[in-house]
């Protein structure tokens, strides 16, 4: 798996995660606008971080990364996160919200959080 495939899927799973899943949803939808895109901002950091720990770890070739463990490395990682966060935001704009697990959506139009 690339490095952008990896970037592009975390973005858009935490994304539907925090749209849909019950619990995170409802805490997530009550967060101000900013918060949110802080929260997303931090959790993709943190993932970032955990990819490139795992590559200087010796475990990124095991686990199907191209990821260097050196200052070229970083740099590619800093672009994915960048990717990441552009795959993010825009799947959250453009998924409906639900009010309660199992109702309908609340809106069917994108919001921009």
């Amino acid at each position: 798996m690339s490095a952008e495939s990896l970037s592009l899927i975390a973005g858009t799973v935490l994304s539907l995660a925090f749209s849909y899943l019950p619990g995170i949803s409802e805490w997530y939808a009550s967060l101000e606008a900013t918060h949110k895109r802080l929260v997303m901002l931090g959790l993709l950091v943190l993932a970032t971080g955990a990819v490139f720990g795992l590559a200087c770890a010796g475990w990124g070739a095991e686990l199907g990364l191209d990821l260097a463990c050196d200052y070229h490395g970083l740099l590619g990682l800093v672009q994915q996160l960048v990717l990441a966060i552009i795959a993010n935001q825009g799947v959250y704009a453009l998924s409906p919200r639900f009010s309660k697990a199992g109702a309908e959506p609340s809106e069917y139009r994108p919001r921009i959080p």
